[in-house]
């Protein structure tokens, strides 16, 4: 099976069953899926710091920061056929990769800047596995929208779809 690779700042959206989405290594990064099962529509962003987008991701690829990333990967799942009241989020990473406090804490900005812009464009956060200090991979199946996690030398654990444990974002 094919899979589409989505590397640092970049993002990507699908409908094709055979063809999952998938980010490798997030550590201080942010994996951020959306979905619309309804649809069979999904698109996944690689984000990499928080901000400053503006005109700083003019240069960059769009999914580089959390504050121009979601809504680029909004548009990006509307344009592909999801419809924005059927969108759910799903995100993974941030892990604290470096020692340090304060502004080193990349994995924590990450994720609360992310989730701060998904609360701007008013996305729900269906799943979330993040923090800690391992690196993980986040893999998007269309085939039956589901969304799973792997940390770095552990097995791959479904987090949304079918099989998924409940667990509150």
């Amino acid at each position: 099976m094919a899979e589409i690779s989505v590397r640092m700042g970049e993002l990507a959206t699908s409908s094709d069953a055979d063809t999952p989405l998938v980010s490798i290594g997030l550590g201080s990064c942010i994996g951020l899926a959306l979905l619309d099962a309804s649809a069979g529509v999904a698109g996944l962003a690689h984000v990499m710091l928080p901000g400053p987008g503006g005109d700083a991701a003019a240069k960059r690829p769009p999914g580089t920061f959390a504050d121009t990333g979601v809504p680029a990967l909004l548009e990006a799942v509307l344009a592909a056929g999801a419809r924005r009241m059927c969108l759910t989020a799903v995100i993974v990473g941030g892990a604290q990769m470096f020692g340090g406090a304060g502004r080193m804490q990349v994995g924590q900005r990450n994720e609360e800047a992310v989730r701060e812009a998904l609360r701007a464009v008013r996305i729900p956060i269906a799943r979330a596995e993040t923090g800690g200090g391992s690196g993980r991979t986040i893999r998007v199946y269309l085939d039956d929208i589901r969304v799973t996690s792997r940390a770095a030398g552990g097995t791959e654990e479904i987090l949304y779809g079918a099989g998924a444990m409940a667990v509150a974002a």
